[in-house]
């Protein structure tokens, strides 16, 4: 990924609460049909587990992208908050527009959870993330549905073995066009309320 230095952040705490934040990632990696090249999407469970953390969750077993991951490097996309940014922040009359946003993409070896125990734990562990007064509820099925439902899809791990993260957030700019884009995107759509949340907190604003 391309990312100037100023843009980069490789705090491991505030990488691995961005990917939790915005964990409905991307898997890219391995051949598709003729191939082409290849992407999931998919809801993910970031771990606070080794180096660099651990990512978890299923691909339906329909979806073959998984055979092709297997046991390779696997690049996972983690797309946060986005927004355009307008010249009309900006003191310099010469100035353009611009697109303000986060991502982190980690990289890692993809393994497979096959076994119905690990991938029930899997789904359990999505659904504690997501809707946890559904857990009853999915425990209390009839053991033939739930495995039914466990056949249908692969687990699987990928232990983060390097990792990216880039927060475009104005940091090149003047202090005054800083302060005027936190105002403009503070008053914005939720995505730029948000990058306006992370300026404040990482203080991009008051450089």
């Amino acid at each position: 990924m391309y990312t100037p230095k100023f843009n980069q952040l490789s705090d491991r705490a505030v990488l691995l609460e961005a990917m939790q934040r915005y964990s409905f990632g991307i898997l890219y990696g391995g051949d598709g049909v003729d191939g082409a090249a290849t992407a999931t999407h998919l809801p993910l469970i970031v771990k606070d587990e080794g180096e660099h953390g651990l990512i978890e969750g299923h691909f339906a077993r329909a979806n073959n992208h998984w055979q092709a991951l297997t046991g390779h490097e696997t690049l996972v996309v983690f797309p946060g908050p986005h927004s355009y940014v307008s010249p009309a922040n900006y003191v310099e009359e010469l100035s353009v527009p611009t697109w303000n946003y986060i991502a982190v993409h980690a990289y890692g070896k993809l393994s497979l959870v096959e076994d119905d125990a690990g991938k029930e734990a899997l789904v359990e562990a999505l659904i504690a993330i997501h809707e946890p007064r559904y857990a009853e509820q999915w425990r209390g099925m009839p053991d033939g549905y739930k495995r039914t439902m466990l056949a249908r899809i692969m687990g699987f791990r990928i232990p983060i073995e390097r990792i990216e993260g880039k927060f475009k957030l104005s940091q090149n700019r003047k202090e005054q066009e800083r302060a005027n884009v936190l105002a403009t995107q503070a008053a914005g759509s939720s995505d730029e309320r948000e990058l306006a949340e992370w300026m404040e907190r990482l203080g991009i604003a008051s450089r």
